[in-house]
């Protein structure tokens, strides 16, 4: 077995959580008398932390102060619905079951603020991880590959027995800068198109195929592209 540890992205991989997301950012934005957003917008938006989902959904133009009232409202509403409408993908259960009883260690590096990726990992997954990481003050957020970083120097691991899953450009970007393997997983707020346009090498289409090639693939290039 290649992979000793697995670290996934949080939004979008293991969780659905573009409802809360979206209704979040909805009452920061109205609450400082600013025009809603869709779901989809939101869903186009996220990836890269709440300060740049934020700037990306107020207005053109915003200025700095305004933009710092959203980012408040957003917070203050957030921790308190943060798992009103998310759910765990189908599936997602069983995959971390599957791994971990096969021996793989499991970990969390995700770009939302750290206070929720905390609460929801307590909520939906706990004791399923050896670490879970978020967005912090002073740590460069993804794709930069300081969180992977640190949770390989936690857990002792090399890069070369790691993997790590995402749904998105930036989780494909933070593999490589990270130089670890990357596996992409087409359920979630990217579809299998942006993926492969993004240099996606692997892509999975359930939690099931996921686990199958953590557990059995023993060579990044021995594995055909899954498109």
């Amino acid at each position: 077995m290649k992979y000793r540890l697995a670290i996934f992205d949080l939004d979008g991989t293991l969780l659905n959580t573009l409802d809360d997301l979206a209704s979040s950012i909805n009452y920061a934005l109205a609450y400082c008398s600013m025009p809603q957003r869709t779901t989809e917008e939101v869903k186009n938006m996220v990836g890269n932390g709440i300060r740049l989902l934020i700037e990306r959904a107020v207005p053109c133009g915003t200025p700095a102060n305004e933009i710092n009232r959203v980012h408040t409202a957003f917070t203050e509403y957030y921790k308190a619905h943060n798992a009103d409408l998310t759910r765990p993908y189908d599936g997602i259960y069983e995959m971390l079951n599957s791994i971990r009883l096969a021996g793989v260690l499991t970990a969390v590096v995700s770009n939302k603020a750290d206070y929720g990726v905390q609460a929801l990992c307590r909520k939906y997954f706990d004791g399923m991880f050896e670490l879970a990481v978020g967005e912090k003050e002073g740590v460069r957020r993804k794709p930069y590959p300081d969180s992977v970083n640190e949770v390989l120097s936690f857990l002792g691991i090399d890069k070369t027995g790691a993997v790590y899953i995402g749904d998105s450009d930036v989780d494909i970007k933070t593999a490589a800068n990270a130089g670890m393997n990357c596996i992409s997983v087409g359920w979630g707020f990217r579809d299998r198109e942006f993926l492969t346009e993004n240099d996606a090498d692997i892509i999975v289409s359930s939690p099931e195929e996921l686990a199958k090639i953590i557990l059995t693939e023993s060579q990044k290039n021995q594995i055909t592209k899954l498109i």
